[in-house]
């Protein structure tokens, strides 16, 4: 087995993607799915794990009343379908592209573990993804139960900024530049649109924040 051919950031894509392996390569393929598409329902064999080569993932489940739970909403490079890995037979989950152009790199559960076998750093941060990964559902969830729609708010803010900000050297605030719509971040947190609404302008209005479609600025300390 060949080993990875290069480690380039923490995007997974270009660490996992068949494509990078001589032993891979030739025989490897990509999904295409348009917005609303499933790429797999609740209940479906868990025999793959999947690699975001393009668009946005919508991860969650529905409730016995039928409302939709939404668990996570992913992007370019990320991994989804993990729980496989950990020897999961059936899904407990749907995932649904949430983009016109999502391209999505399958990965079968037998190919993971011999990637994993063959690379203990590959392995090791495949593990470390997953436990990092239950830990922010949890999170999350304790918040959406015990806290107000503003704390659930700031503590998604503060979320966005480790995952997507960076310090602007002039001003010193946190730059986000992040792929979620104002919709995918109500359903994360659990509440509405224009409650979310309501709170991102209160908070701008108290100068914590500054924001537009695709970029946040918090003026606190994350």
């Amino acid at each position: 087995m060949d080993t990875l051919w290069f480690f380039e950031d923490v995007n997974l894509f270009k660490m996992l993607c068949p494509h990078k392996f001589k032993a891979y390569k030739a025989s490897h393929s990509f999904m295409n799915y348009r917005k609303q598409d499933y790429i797999y329902f609740e209940e479906d064999n868990s025999n793959k794990v999947y690699l975001i080569e393009e668009g946005k993932v919508k991860i969650g489940y529905y409730t016995e009343d039928g409302e939709e739970v939404v668990k996570a909403i992913l992007s370019k490079g990320e991994l989804f379908g993990e729980k496989a890995i950990l020897g999961e037979t059936t899904r407990d989950e749907f995932a649904m592209s949430i983009d016109n152009d999502t391209s999505i790199c399958p990965v079968g559960v037998d190919t993971m573990h011999d990637l994993m076998r063959d690379n203990r750093n590959f392995g090791f941060r495949i593990y470390k993804l997953i436990g990092f990964r239950i830990k922010k559902l949890e999170r999350r969830l304790e918040l959406m139960m015990f806290k107000d729609a503003e704390t659930r708010v700031n503590e998604f803010l503060k979320e966005l900024a480790q995952d997507y900000g960076y310090c602007c050297p002039k001003t010193g605030d946190t730059v986000i530049n992040h792929p979620y719509t104002q919709k995918d971040i109500a359903r994360l947190i659990g509440t509405s649109r224009p409650t979310f609404n309501s709170i991102m302008n209160k908070f701008r209005s108290e100068n914590l924040i500054d924001f537009n479609r695709n970029e946040i600025r918090l003026k606190f300390s994350a």
